[in-house]
C-alpha cells in the first residue's frame, strides 16, 4: 500500500516496506518546480529515504505504433485509435540502414495530418536524422525522436528541432549505457526508452530495459529537469505498470492497440494499469 506525504507542493507516494519507490506528482498548480536530488521523510515506518522514481505534473499517455496499422487503410486506422481515445500517433521511420527494415518516411505523415488532431510522436530510427529534420516538421510532426546511436552531432539535432518548432527526444537502444544521455538531457522534452531492441514489431517486452529507466529518473531528477520518458517495445496491459513505476508517462503500443477486436478497450486497460499504480 502507498501514503501519500506532501513535501513542500508534491505529492509523495511513499511504499513502507524495505524495499521503497517513490512516485511524486505536482500536486496543486503553482508548486515550486525546485530541484528535486532527495526527499527525506520521517513518518511511522518511513525514515531517511531516497526518491527513486519522478513523474512531474504528467498525465499518462496512449500513444499507439503506426507499424501496427493496416498499411491499406491507414486513414482509417489512425481514425480508429484517435476515437477509442489514444492521445499521441507514433510514427517510426526506419530507413533499412540504422535498423534493418523499412517503413515509411515524411510523405505517408504528411499525407495523414490533415486527417488527424492527434499529436504526431515522430521517431527516427535512421542515420544522420539532421538531414530530415525540416522534412519531417514539414510533414505535421509535433516531437522528433532522435536515436544517440545514429550520430554523432546529437546536440545539433536536437537544437535544429526546437528551432523548427517542435518538441525534441532522444532514445537509446536497450544495450546503450543511460549515462550517455546526461549531456543532451538540457536540449530535450522526453527520453524514449527502447523495451526492444529497435526496427522490428511484435516483439516481447524486456523488463531488464527498466534499469535504464531508473538511471534516466536520477539524473532527470539530479538536473531538476522536467522530461517526460517514453517507453516502446511489446506494451501492453498486462506489463504497463512496471514502466509506470519507473517514470514512464508515455506508453507506445502498437499490436497491443491497433490489433486489438476493442482499441479503446486496449487503450483504457493500458492507461489504467499505468495509471494504478499511483493508487495501489
Amino acid at each position: 500500500m502507498w501514503e501519500t506525504v506532501d513535501f513542500a507542493g508534491y505529492a509523495a507516494f511513499l511504499s513502507d516496506d524495505n524495499n521503497f519507490s517513490a512516485i511524486i506528482s505536482q500536486s496543486k498548480p503553482g508548486s515550486p518546480k525546485s530541484r528535486i536530488s532527495e526527499l527525506k521523510f520521517q513518518k511511522g515506518r518511513l525514515s531517511q529515504r531516497k526518491v527513486m522514481v519522478i513523474a512531474l505534473n504528467h498525465n499518462i499517455k496512449i500513444a499507439p505504433s503506426l507499424l501496427a496499422a493496416d498499411f491499406a487503410n491507414l486513414q482509417r486506422d489512425v481514425a480508429a485509435v484517435e476515437a477509442a481515445g489514444a492521445d499521441y500517433l507514433h510514427l517510426d521511420v526506419m530507413d533499412g540502414v540504422f535498423v534493418p527494415n523499412i517503413s515509411f518516411g515524411a510523405p505517408v505523415i504528411a499525407a495523414l495530418r490533415p486527417h488527424s488532431k492527434l499529436f504526431f510522436d515522430v521517431h527516427l530510427m535512421i542515420t544522420d536524422p539532421i538531414r530530415y529534420i525540416d522534412d519531417f516538421v514539414r510533414a505535421g510532426a509535433d516531437s522528433i525522436t532522435i536515436h544517440y546511436e545514429s550520430c554523432e552531432n546529437q546536440i545539433d539535432a536536437l537544437r535544429a528541432i526546437r528551432e523548427a518548432g517542435c518538441k525534441a527526444a532522444v532514445s537509446i537502444k536497450p544495450a546503450t549505457p543511460a549515462f550517455v544521455l546526461e549531456p543532451l538531457l538540457p536540449y530535450v522534452d522526453m527520453v524514449l526508452v527502447m523495451t526492444v531492441e529497435p526496427g522490428f514489431g511484435g516483439q516481447k517486452f524486456m523488463p531488464e530495459t527498466m534499469q535504464n529507466a531508473e538511471a534516466i529518473v536520477r539524473m532527470i531528477r539530479d538536473g531538476g529537469y522536467d522530461i517526460e520518458i517514453e517507453v516502446d517495445g511489446g506494451i501492453t496491459a498486462d506489463n504497463a505498470a512496471l514502466p509506470a513505476s519507473h517514470g514512464a508517462t508515455v506508453f507506445v503500443a502498437g499490436s497491443a492497440v491497433f490489433k486489438a477486436a476493442d482499441p479503446a478497450a486496449a487503450i483504457s486497460a493500458i492507461r489504467r494499469a499505468a495509471e494504478n499504480v499511483l493508487s495501489e
